[in-house]
């Protein structure tokens, strides 16, 4: 299996990054998170979410949003839209890709979203039609693929599967969440096989969470397996809400420095993406959550 030549980092810090957070973003720094992110050349950035402020408070606004980013010919806008309702609101801020998202264990959907994985499927259906209808882009989630905080293992067949009805659907692209941050290198390698054998592999994508300081490492296997294709959060953004204290999402400075370091193409600026993530940090009062961004503030500041 060949390395990619150029990966795509898919950035989720402004929807999946700062839904986690506890204290109310006003719309004006989610447009400059945006844009910040669009300047420093991610081609591809998950803006907000269309559900309901109820369960999701840092996901009001999303309209908002979209109506006030700069948009950059070349970049794709997204928004996650887990039901038709999500999917209609979307539709009206002008959105034109959404994501969906299952989950590969029955306890985690039924505790996620209260319901089974094939029901889950089911809601998907109008969804898609009414995508397919209005030209809109869809990408399909999977959570949990290596690891469920209910059920603990997974296996790769059950995963395979439901990437396969996914992509039968007409989702585009696949990413496959270790939500929990417990996969490994052998791990994700196997998990990559055994899914790429049912849907081709430049149709998938990998989304680690760091929590057990293995991101990288299975980012580098996915690599390794073909993949091309990666979830990340500037300043790595987003807790894990079910390990207390654990890191969410991988740093997309990281994962930028460990393709920087490969050779492979990403058309993203690193000090215009650091400058971002700190930007994002200062407003929510935290410390940046990238080792390599902190590495490079602190040789600034010599």
């Amino acid at each position: 299996m060949t390395i990619p030549k150029k990966v795509r980092l898919v950035e989720v810090g402004p929807r999946d990054g700062l839904q986690n957070e506890k204290q109310p973003i006003s719309v004006a720094d989610k447009v400059r998170l945006v844009d910040d992110l669009s300047a420093a050349g991610l081609g591809y950035i998950e803006v907000g979410s269309f559900v309901s402020p109820k369960w999701v408070p840092q996901m009001a606004g999303s309209a908002e949003v979209f109506a006030g980013i700069t948009y950059r010919p070349g970049v794709t806008y997204a928004a996650l839209a887990p039901n038709m309702k999500g999917f209609e609101a979307a539709l009206e801020a002008g959105v034109k890709e959404v994501a969906v998202f299952a989950a590969a264990s029955e306890a985690f959907s039924q505790k996620n979203i209260n319901c089974s994985i094939a029901e889950s499927l089911e809601r998907f259906v109008p969804l898609m039609d009414a995508a397919r209808a209005n030209g809109i882009r869809v990408r399909g989630y999977i959570s949990c693929v290596l690891g469920c905080p209910y059920e603990g293992e997974v296996p790769a067949g059950q995963v395979a599967a439901i990437a396969a009805q996914l992509d039968a659907m007409g989702c585009y692209e696949v990413s496959l969440g270790d939500t929990i941050g417990t996969g490994t290198a052998g791990a994700t390698r196997q998990l990559f096989e055994v899914v790429g054998a049912r849907v081709p592999r430049e149709r998938l994508a990998g989304h680690f969470h760091d929590t057990y300081g293995q991101a990288v490492a299975n980012v580098h296997a996915g690599l390794l397996e073909g993949i091309a294709v990666f979830d990340s959060s500037v300043a790595g953004l987003g807790g894990c809400p079910y390990a207390k204290g654990a890191t969410g999402n991988v740093a997309t400075e990281d994962l930028l420095y460990l393709m920087n370091g490969m050779g492979i193409e990403t058309g993203i600026d690193m000090d215009r993406l650091v400058d971002a993530g700190q930007r994002i940090c200062a407003v929510l009062g935290k410390e940046n959550g990238s080792r390599v961004a902190r590495a490079l503030l602190a040789k600034r500041s010599r």
